[in-house]
């Protein structure tokens, strides 16, 4: 018995059908043999011959391409990685192309997928292949991971299925079905176990075909050995796997309680001038949707005062407009909408005020947009197009439009 993977009776190895011989012990987990392991890869990788998916980076083994569609992944559903994959490529075909953008083409470009450091990371990453390896993207894992935004599972998908390094893709689907497999008691939430799952994955994976072996992980993780309601009987692995023989594929991988997402109060300003249209900001002094573009956003702190009587909140919203801003808005004491967006670590709530300028303040905020003194601008719904709004913006677009199919106040 060892101590991660502790709750196996070892006799059920020798139990198991599939299970020919044992092996060593990595990093406190007893594996089988290297006569299982070769059965194993084999059964493996022909179901993954079978039943692959058919996704359109799977048709190249350009590591460009592979590198764009595994970072898009990351924290984003693969049906909608799908379409944004094709627009980003004809933006920037190249790996010179993506390294001379302008950052708000590139952001447009990527608007609605979210965490916008990701193709901050990837143009860094790019500018450094062109000073340091003649735009030619690197075929070896040291160079692969000094890459800007390249972490250890972007480096081996990479490296693994563009160019046939044998080494693991391990990421949260990787950890999962290993767990699994040898019933690995040790939290995948503590960096420090991470090196388990790499010591176990390398021994795993095939050296022949270690990428398509990392994809069938990511294929296996996303059908029958889900995070919830898994399948394991259908799982092509069941024979292979522990906790499926015990009937504890529910007890895995151990994963520690995140910490619960905080929530923060926003008072989104929907300010039109004469003509309708609505003032929009430049977030440039922010680290969340950093130079990405918004409605005026006031922090109402606490949800206190979002609760305000509507007279006092008024009041509220003027003197931050004049601080902030410098104008004092006629606000219509009705909110006009509401919007809950949830980021990784806060939950935003933001309620929707609807306000005119008057003659003077929109002539300051027109003279500060001339002189380049402030990150505005004036928008009308056909210039969407021209600006890069996170997708909470779009939800307060959505709100807006709502409210004004009860009311006179359009944006025109």
């Amino acid at each position: 018995m060892t101590e991660v993977n502790q709750d196996i009776d070892l006799s059920l190895y020798m139990n198991a059908s599939a299970i020919q011989d044992l092996g060593p012990v990595i990093e406190g987990v007893q594996v089988w043999g290297p006569v299982t392991n070769q059965d194993f890869r084999k059964t493996f990788l022909d179901w993954y011959d079978k039943e692959s998916r058919r996704l359109p980076w799977r048709e190249s083994k350009d590591p460009y391409r592979i590198w764009v569609s595994e970072i898009m992944l990351q924290q984003t559903r693969v049906d909608t990685v799908i379409g944004y994959y094709a627009r980003f490529l004809a933006a920037f075909p190249t790996i010179k192309a993506l390294a001379e953008a302008e950052e708000d083409q590139l952001l447009k470009v990527w608007e609605g997928l979210g965490y916008y450091s990701r193709v901050r990371n990837m143009q860094a990453a790019a500018q450094q292949i062109m000073a340091d390896h003649e735009g030619i993207f690197p075929d070896n894992l040291a160079d692969i991971k000094r890459l800007k935004g390249i972490g250890p599972y972007t480096a081996g998908a990479i490296g693994s299925i563009a160019f046939g390094i044998p080494v693991p893709a391990i990421d949260g689907n990787a950890m999962r079905v290993i767990s699994r497999l040898f019933m690995i008691n040790a939290d995948i939430q503590k960096p420090a176990n991470r090196k388990i799952f790499e010591a176990v994955g390398q021994y795993l994976v095939d050296p022949d075909r270690p990428g398509d072996f990392n994809q069938a992980i990511m294929d296996l993780g996303s059908s029958f050995e889900t995070p919830k309601k898994a399948m394991p009987e259908l799982s092509p692995l069941r024979d292979f796997t522990m906790a499926t023989l015990t009937g504890t594929t529910d007890n895995y991988p151990v994963k520690s309680k995140k910490a619960k997402a905080k929530p923060v109060y926003y008072q989104a300003l929907i300010l039109q001038n004469a003509k309708g249209q609505v003032l929009i900001e430049k977030r440039t002094q922010h680290k969340l949707l950093n130079n990405l573009w918004t409605v005026p956003l006031i922090d109402l702190g606490t949800s206190a005062n979002q609760d305000l009587p509507a007279n006092e909140k008024t009041a509220f919203l003027l003197a931050e407009s004049q601080e902030t801003y410098g104008i004092s808005p006629i606000f219509m004491r009705k909110e006009v909408g509401q919007v809950k967006h949830v980021f990784t670590h806060l939950i935003w709530h933001i309620q929707l005020t609807y306000g005119q300028l008057k003659p003077a303040d929109e002539k300051r905020i027109n003279d500060m947009i001339t002189s380049g003194e402030a990150d505005y601008a004036w928008v009308a719904p056909h210039q969407f197009d021209d600006y890069a709004f996170p997708t909470v913006q779009m939800k307060v677009w959505q709100a807006y439009e709502d409210y004004q199919k009860d009311s006179h106040h359009n944006i025109k």
